[in-house]
């Protein structure tokens, strides 16, 4: 089920009154459970099996973990836990990926072999619910979080629906307590939640989406446009992803607070970023703080020379480009993000900016500007391959950037909806500079004016909404990982 679709806003509602009209803590997570299988069968019911054994084993695993004293039974539970649940993630997502190199590695040896393929379906969301699970028998491994008792309650955490198919990735020992905690509703709470939703909304609807119709026509044909154009698409779909994407975890942050729950922040207006160590601070916070905790300290982290720091750095930005898909040009996405935070690194400047961009001023300097549109470029630059079919599609793009023709007007379809878009990608950053401080971009904006002037704002951005957006139901860009 789509955020923006007609199904789910039915369905909100529905599950909206119905958990409130419920009193019971144990009642109102068994309905969000219900709610939650409802909400991902809704793609196809065989996925449900899916999630639901995933559950299981982590349920069973960390209680078991929790009850045995002896080092060894704890750490061979929890390496059954990242097993079954990397093992899982490795055959819907990268099956086919190492049969096709596999069988590319034999072919260059001269020993051609044939495998099989498998026709595998992706489970939407399998990369983020396995990862939420797979971090809390890991903190229950760890003894940093006391194991659930109540299956129903573990079971509603794992899919709670806001979240399931595309994070926050949220962690047990922030988000689990806070279903077994009583909850009842809260005003000022929901109409945040509210608030947030429409500016996920806007951000999708009117953003993404619009910035998809030009981004796709030039990525799918790269060949027939001029440099400029080239640069231009290229721009849009940097706009189209952090819109996408942003979009949903304001709408899942948003429907959650709807229910008395808070996610944590997953996007910290990224693109105001002064350097490539900012914006992994800013960027797909919940995933960053994921591969820290579990991957990158675990390996030694900043402990021991430069080069084994350098080293962990190179394996988790790989492994973070590896998990957003089966393909090189993933890799080589993680690898460039790796190459462009080293330098930072290496001179100790990757924690230079800790603070909000232009703190205590109406526009940022001119040195800000200069460092924001740095980061920019090169996080755009990396979004080609990131875009692209393969990395030779990804090379060719950006050689036919570096044409002579950079230097002409863009030609697109339709130049008045193009500049449309380009105003309303201009609307959204000046909404969110003035808002960076907060949680998201409507979170203070307005809140002391006058009751007719707000409820004016909000109108105004509901109809330029409806207004721009795509006739068609898109589906959220992360939901393939």
């Amino acid at each position: 089920m789509l955020f923006n679709s007609l199904d789910f806003a039915i369905f909100l509602p529905v599950v909206f009154a119905l958990y409130w009209l419920i009193r019971g803590l144990k009642g109102q997570n068994a309905l969000l459970l219900v709610s939650s299988y409802l909400f991902y069968g809704w793609w196809d019911y065989r996925f449900l099996a899916l999630i639901l054994l995933s559950t299981a084993i982590d349920y069973v695993i960390s209680n078991a973990i929790h009850g045995h004293v002896k080092q060894h039974s704890r750490k061979l539970l929890v390496g059954l836990s990242i097993a079954a649940n990397i093992g899982m993630l490795g055959f819907f997502k990268y099956y086919n990926f190492f049969i096709d190199n596999f069988q590319d590695a034999f072919s260059l040896l001269g020993e051609p072999v044939t495998l099989r393929y498998m026709d595998i379906i992706l489970p939407v969301g399998i990369s983020f619910y396995t990862f939420q699970t797979l971090s809390y028998t890991i903190d229950v491994y760890r003894k940093h979080l006391e194991p659930a008792k109540d299956f129903i309650a573990f079971a509603a955490f794992v899919s709670f629906f806001p979240q399931l198919v595309a994070g926050p990735i949220e962690r047990g020992q922030r988000f689990l307590p806070q279903f077994f905690a009583y909850r009842t509703f809260s005003y000022p709470m929901a109409v945040d939640g509210l608030r947030q939703m429409l500016w996920g909304f806007f951000k999708k609807m009117a953003i993404a989406d619009n910035c998809a119709v030009y981004a796709n026509a030039v990525f799918d044909n790269p060949d027939a446009h001029s440099g400029s154009t080239l640069a231009f698409g290229a721009v849009l779909f940097a706009f189209q992803i952090y819109g996408d994407f942003s979009g949903y975890s304001d709408i899942a942050i948003g429907t959650a607070r709807l229910f008395g729950f808070n996610l944590m922040q997953n996007f910290a207006f990224p693109y105001f970023s002064r350097d490539i160590a900012e914006f992994w601070r800013r960027w797909h916070i919940s995933l960053s703080t994921w591969f820290r905790d579990y991957v990158y300290i675990p390996l030694g982290g900043n402990r021991g020379g430069r080069w084994k720091i350098t080293r962990n750095v190179f394996i988790i930005f790989l492994v973070s480009g590896f998990w957003h898909g089966a393909n090189w040009t993933f890799i080589v996405w993680g690898l460039l993000h790796a190459l462009f935070f080293i330098p930072l690194l290496w001179t100790n400047r990757h924690k230079k900016y800790t603070d909000t961009p232009g703190i205590g001023r109406a526009l940022p300097s001119v040195r800000e500007v200069t460092a924001m549109l740095g980061t920019f470029l090169l996080t755009t630059l990396a979004w080609v391959f990131f875009r692209a079919a393969s990395v030779g599609d990804a090379l060719n793009y950006i050689d036919g950037i570096f044409d002579p023709s950079l230097l002409s007007m863009p030609v697109v379809v339709d130049p008045a909806v193009a500049l449309l878009t380009v105003l309303l990608i201009c609307f959204m950053t000046v909404v969110e500079w003035i808002g960076r401080t907060g949680n998201h971009g409507l979170e203070h904006l307005g809140l002391q004016w006058p009751r007719p002037l707000r409820w004016t704002m909000y109108a105004v951005v509901i109809f330029i909404t409806g207004l721009y957006m795509q006739t068609d139901e898109t589906p959220f860009i992360y939901f393939q990982f």
